[in-house]
């Protein structure tokens, strides 16, 4: 049987479909730059770990030679990448669907060229009008907003504000919002699969995949927050904090990380979710799940009620060990520099080397704080200010120990320090 190359197989709707693909007894390949472990176990032999982006079109299409049907869900919120990700390899990928006669079906968004108003949305408009350019037979799908048994991004955002006794801004609350359940994407993308196992050839069309009747994004949260029981809404967030969060939000992604909100997140929220199903429903036959039916297939279970509290404090928490370790290292180096080297000297250590161990500590904290503010280095940042923690306080019991009757309990301090880091590398994982 050909195989249906799923490309994205990482992301939120990417992996849905090539689970649900293969789930189904199709033959799936699923092609991403990562995997997590997870990810590779559920789709096993089909996980294909590949820098598609870095690929030339000889290689890309060796890639695809098995594969009769394409599914592009690969996608970028902002960045420099979103011409290249967005436009330029869509492109690609439709001229070798085209030339070897490949079904392409391409997730996009909702929307027509008059919502260009970000670099974003004006690459996804430019990639289907690539495809449409095109002589390949092709299906473009524009889910709303995907509600899925997983979340990431904007979908986890929005538990996390369900979790919160705050409402969004007015602005934001009013805008169209329409939701996708993963189910009915599934369900639409195994269809096109079985008719063109059946003959079916001739692809040209582009359907809005989402509820009949949208709501707000209020709404949404209320829905997820009624479905959680609670909490109460005591108030109704500033505007300027939506844009606070976006600027911190494209700061963090300075430093490599992927926050839910940034500032072309919050111009899309803004603008709206919204299309019409009208064309989509008819060709399938499908009739989409609705606001309440959707999040229906995410229950309420203690470990959802975990994720949507624990998620805006995970950043938190990060963000407090960063500036925890570099001031910890600047005050020493400085303000501190002469009081923290006098402890060394009054427990015997010689002026160069109480220097020198005062010096190098504050340096190695500082380095601590800059890898764990790094996403790349995030991970083995939080295991290495456990251990320096452990050898700090070993050091102290063995050399000064004095030091842990101090009055405002310094080392005792370092306790707390160590489960919080703990706790970072506990909730890790963001896929």
């Amino acid at each position: 049987m050909p195989a249906t190359a799923v490309l994205g197989a990482n992301g939120l709707i990417g992996f849905a479909l090539a689970n649900d693909l293969r789930r189904r007894g199709f033959t799936v390949r699923g092609h991403a730059r990562r995997f997590t472990r997870a990810q590779r176990t559920a789709l096993a032999e089909a996980a294909d770990e590949t820098s598609l982006l870095s690929l030339s079109d000889d290689q890309l299409a060796e890639l695809l030679e098995d594969a009769d049907i394409v599914i592009n869900a690969i996608g970028v919120l902002q960045g420099p990448d979103t011409e290249r990700v967005h436009h330029a390899f869509v492109a690609r990928v439709a001229c070798i669907c085209a030339a070897k006669q490949k079904l392409l079906m391409h997730i996009s968004v909702p929307g027509d060229a008059r919502d260009g108003h970000t670099a974003f949305s004006r690459s996804k408009r430019a990639g289907e009008a690539a495809i449409a350019a095109s002589d390949a037979s092709f299906v473009i799908l524009r889910p709303a907003f995907v509600i899925a048994p997983g979340a990431y991004g904007g979908s986890a955002l929005i538990r996390a504000l369900a979790a919160l006794p705050f409402d969004l801004p007015r602005r934001e609350a009013g805008a169209a919002f329409a939701v996708t359940a993963i189910s009915d994407l599934c369900e639409t993308v195994a269809r096109i699969v079985i008719r063109r196992r059946q003959g079916e050839r001739d692809w040209r069309a582009v359907w809005d995949v989402m509820e009949e009747r949208p709501g707000t994004a209020a709404g949404v949260v209320a829905e997820f927050r009624r479905q959680h029981g609670g909490p109460t809404v005591v108030m109704i967030l500033p505007g300027w904090l939506m844009d606070l969060g976006a600027v911190a939000g494209d700061l963090a992604a300075a430093l490599g990380w992927r926050p839910p909100i940034r500032r072309t997140a919050l111009a899309e929220m803004r603008r709206g979710v919204r299309g019409d199903p009208s064309g989509w429903m008819a060709a399938t036959g499908i009739v989409p799940l609705s606001l309440p039916a959707a999040i229906e297939v995410v229950p309420a279970t203690v470990q959802e009620k975990w994720f949507a509290r624990l998620y805006l404090l995970k950043s938190l928490a990060l963000l407090v060990l960063v500036i925890f370790w570099c001031a910890s290292g600047v005050i020493a180096l400085t303000a501190a520099f002469t009081a923290a080297r006098q402890i060394l000297l009054d427990h015997g250590f010689g002026f160069d080397l109480a220097r020198g161990v005062t010096v190098g500590n504050s340096i190695l904290d500082i380095a601590v704080g800059l890898a764990i503010a790094f996403r790349r280095t995030c991970r083995a940042g939080l295991i290495a200010g456990i251990l320096v923690s452990l050898s700090y306080m070993a050091g102290a019991a063995i050399l000064t120990p004095d030091m842990w009757a101090e009055p405002l309990g310094a080392l005792v301090k370092t306790g707390p320090a160590i489960i919080l880091m703990l706790f970072c590398l506990a909730i890790w994982d963001d896929r």
